[in-house]
């Protein structure tokens, strides 16, 4: 079923396309919510005309976007999780935490025409931001440990346990082979004295 979409829908398309969609979709969600109408013959000709003579409003769209654009070039994000001992993150760091990022830079981006894959280990990640059909911005987000510290004193505890460890099994097994060795020296002095 084609549909002619009145609004951005991330995912599904741009105001004014025309998209395909099952038609559960179209005419359960899409039609009933107002977000598209059937393109029909006649509303793709009116679609047409309207295209037309929004020419110039639509080419200054184009442009606020690109200024809007303009300024997250160059932007890195680092945002602090809470891991667990394995690396794990308690939850997920999302298109929400990508806007607060940004808000906190002072560039305030609605977090609805984010998208990213939800990150759940530590690692680095790329959010798209979608300003317009043709503008989009890739932001790179690095996943760092919030309890960095913690996790490393865990670590490090962990190495100085499994080493006093391993050292108490080597001493361990330093006293049995001078028990054994003792034990021979006896069994061959014994025969000798007899």
């Amino acid at each position: 079923m084609e549909i002619i979409l009145k609004e951005d829908i991330i995912g599904l398309g741009f105001k004014n396309d025309i998209v395909n969609v099952k038609s559960g979709y179209g005419r359960n969600y899409l039609i009933p919510q107002g977000k598209g109408v059937i393109a029909s013959p006649m509303a793709k000709k009116i679609l047409a005309e309207n295209l037309k003579q929004q020419a110039h409003k639509l080419a200054a769209q184009k442009a606020a976007a690109e200024e809007k654009a303009a300024v997250l070039n160059g932007v890195a994000l680092e945002i602090a999780a809470k891991v667990s001992a394995t690396g794990q993150l308690y939850g997920s760091v999302g298109a929400a935490q990508v806007a607060e990022a940004l808000a906190k830079l002072g560039k305030e981006v609605d977090r609805k025409i984010i998208t990213m894959k939800d990150a759940k280990k530590l690692g680095d990640y790329t959010a798209l931001v979608h300003f317009h059909k043709e503008v989009t911005v890739e932001i790179p987000v690095k996943v760092v440990a919030e309890n960095a510290a913690e996790l490393k004193a865990a670590a490090e505890a962990e190495a100085a346990i499994k080493a006093a460890a391993d050292a108490k099994a080597a001493a361990a097994a330093a006293a049995d082979a001078v028990e054994e060795v003792e034990e021979e020296l006896e069994a061959e002095e014994a025969p000798a004295e007899a």
